[in-house]
């Protein structure tokens, strides 16, 4: 009986022993919430761009030659001044050439003056010859050199001709509507004929080209878009605050580089304000389509994991869900979601790196105007 009650007695400590103990074990504490930056997927239209450098040529670009031997005259501009179609440019010496001019003239009054006097003999030997006074022999000889004297006299005209030309190449217009160059050759020099230097180039820079190239992979998109119409084109000046300069697609190359896989594109800008400039690089945007009512988001909360392109998602409990997307283009910093996300859904736009499937997060209240909203 002693051990009976010995044994209830070390069993009853025992028990309570373990009762105090489980009394005293810590329950697990939850996770924090995670503070992260939310935004709100927005639907919107977007436009379909490219973006490329391009470079700004001039519309017509023309190297003011000289066309005869002889003295530079007189310079009738200022280099980098505007000149119009038919501005006076040059005038060379043009004596020796009025001289030839004068010349040819005489000799072709001259050559006048004898084919008149061969036809009149002509026509007077052809009535003695019916009266047979005269041979055939002798009116045939009177009317080929008749003949003979009526080309020289075309020969002649056609010699005036050439020294009124020569005469004209002394005074040298401008051929189009443009901006003078640097001026290579000054007053007093002699000049040949097509020789170098250029006396000046011009350059038409109102309206301007600006050339550019595309991948290749465009060229299927690009030609529809030409084929339905005007496709618009913008050119953005670095280090410029001012708007981007509007202008038109005009020219499509015939063939793709076979080195660079590209295809040469050309647009036509008005340039009235004259911002552009040969030579200039600029940043092109080419518009080709644009999306009416895509689902977009911020850039950055797109994420890239082993299984593709994700969002997290903030759900009404302020859970966290992985969302795998598919995007599409991006403009201005958001990227437009094609499948996975509607309009008006809450994502996590910084503080990602935290996260997993079921995070709690903090100061996760959506923006319903776009606008990031900090924690």
């Amino acid at each position: 009986m002693p051990l009976k009650r010995l044994i209830f007695a070390v069993l009853l400590s025992v028990g309570t022993l373990l009762a105090s103990c489980s009394g005293n074990v810590e329950k697990p504490k939850a996770k924090p919430a995670v503070p992260v930056t939310v935004s709100t997927s927005l639907r919107k239209a977007v436009p379909v761009q490219l973006r490329v450098i391009g470079t700004v040529e001039a519309l017509s670009t023309v190297s003011i030659k000289s066309q005869v031997n002889g003295m530079l005259e007189e310079v009738h501009f200022r280099e980098g001044e505007d000149v119009g179609r038919g501005t006076l440019l040059f005038t060379i010496d043009s004596r020796p050439f009025a001289a030839v001019l004068r010349q040819a003239k005489a000799a072709l009054a001259r050559d006048i003056a004898q084919e008149k006097y061969a036809r009149d003999q002509a026509r007077r030997y052809a009535a003695l010859l019916e009266e047979g006074i005269v041979t055939q022999d002798q009116y045939e000889q009177l009317r080929s050199n008749a003949e003979a004297l009526a080309e020289t006299v075309r020969a002649g005209r056609a010699a005036v001709d050439t020294a009124a030309v020569m005469l004209g190449y002394c005074s040298i217009h401008s051929p189009i509507d443009g901006r003078t160059g640097n001026l290579m050759v000054q007053r007093g020099n002699l000049v040949k004929a097509n020789d170098e230097p250029t006396l000046v180039t011009i350059n038409q820079i109102t309206p301007i080209y600006v050339t550019f190239s595309v991948p290749e992979k465009e060229l299927a998109g690009i030609k529809k878009h030409l084929a339905a119409g005007d496709l618009k084109v913008e050119a953005l000046i670095p280090n410029d605050s001012g708007p981007a300069e509007q202008g038109v697609i005009n020219f499509l190359d015939n063939m793709v580089d076979p080195t660079t896989g590209t295809i040469k594109l050309k647009g036509t800008f008005p340039n009235k304000q004259r911002r552009l400039w040969p030579g200039q690089f600029v940043n092109v945007v080419l518009t080709l389509a644009t999306l009416p009512n895509a689902v977009t988001v911020p850039a950055q909360a797109v994420q890239t994991g082993q299984e593709g392109v994700f969002v997290f998602v903030v759900k009404p409990d302020l859970t966290v869900e992985m969302r795998p997307v598919v995007t599409g283009v991006t403009y201005n910093g958001e990227t437009v979601v094609e499948k996975g996300l509607s309009g008006g859904e809450t994502v996590v736009t910084d503080g990602q790196l935290q996260l997993v499937p079921g995070s709690r997060v903090t100061n996760a209240a959506a923006s319903t105007n776009g606008k990031v909203s900090r924690p």
